[in-house]
């Protein structure tokens, strides 16, 4: 009875070892993310705009926002800790560092940070409406986010669906990899304009002591990072759908809103041109009369 007992002991504690070195070797991952399309077209497993042309009404006012995580009971986009990455506070940050890059285009006359609260996990354009009716925007930025943090040996994969596609990235030990996507609709048409990701990549260490002390700090790193990123792929898709605005009427109907008149419509470079055309023309016509 005692070599009974004694066997079953050693094989309860072999079990408990051999699961100790598996956990110590596969290690483990934390995953937060929201998703645009779960919030879009929350009823829908798959979906295709029908080809509408936007009404541009100049100059534009945009809202700036974060899409609710998924509904609860929404299996396809359920994620370890749903929207607990980002604070709210965080959440303003970002929302102002990517509105900067809206106050510059002449095409915008203001911009509104919307808090997430407003929005409905899974309430789509209707909830949408509501906010083009509560603000008064005609544009709406909205921000989606994806981390994933692996802390063992072994290959990570962070992969994002969005409306026109999917990404994968391949990650390492110790990775942090967060990705950041804008996609910018007009409210009216319910049209995505266009869009632009960011991405930012972490490798860290880190004692069992400090774990998650050390988590903490890749992950607002990672963020900081995809921002950044972000930011600088946002001014490359504004300046390319100002140019697609003016070069495509057939696919953009620009209309000037009273009091408008549109000499908002040149950038910088337009601009300096016209300025150097100015003083080329004053110069030679002090010339001629010297």
């Amino acid at each position: 009875m005692k070599l009974k007992t004694w066997r079953k002991l050693s094989v309860v504690a072999a079990l408990a070892v051999l699961a100790a070195g598996c956990e110590s070797f596969t290690g483990s991952s934390s995953h937060y993310a929201n998703s645009l399309f779960a919030y879009l077209y929350p009823n829908k497993a798959g979906h295709v705009d029908q080809p509408t042309m936007p009404v541009l009404s100049l100059p534009l006012r945009v809202g700036v926002t974060f899409v609710p995580p998924a509904r609860s009971g929404d299996r396809r986009f359920q994620y370890d800790g749903d929207d607990e990455a980002l604070t709210e506070d965080v959440k303003m940050q970002l929302l102002k560092q990517v509105s900067s890059q809206f106050k510059s285009c002449p095409l915008v006359s203001s911009i509104d940070l919307i808090p997430s609260a407003y929005l409905t996990p899974g309430g789509g354009f209707e909830n949408l409406d509501q906010i083009r009716a509560l603000y008064g925007v005609d544009v709406m930025v909205l921000l989606s986010y994806d981390q994933v943090q692996f802390n063992d040996k072994g290959l990570l994969t962070l992969s994002y669906w969005t409306i026109v596609g999917a990404y994968v990235v391949q990650g390492e030990k110790n990775d942090t990899r967060t990705m950041l996507d804008a996609a910018v609709y007009d409210l009216a048409s319910r049209q995505l304009l266009f869009r632009a990701p960011g991405f930012g990549n972490v490798k860290g260490s880190s004692t069992p002591v400090n774990l998650s002390e050390q988590l903490r700090h890749d992950s607002e790193r990672g963020f900081d990072q995809a921002a950044t990123n972000l930011t600088a792929n946002l001014t490359v898709a504004l300046t390319d759908f100002r140019q697609r605005v003016k070069d495509s009427p057939n696919q953009y109907k620009i209309v000037d809103k009273p009091g408008y008149t549109g000499a908002g419509a040149f950038g910088g470079l337009e601009l300096a041109g016209v300025c150097g055309l100015g003083i080329c023309l004053l110069w030679t016509r002090r010339q001629r009369a010297h």
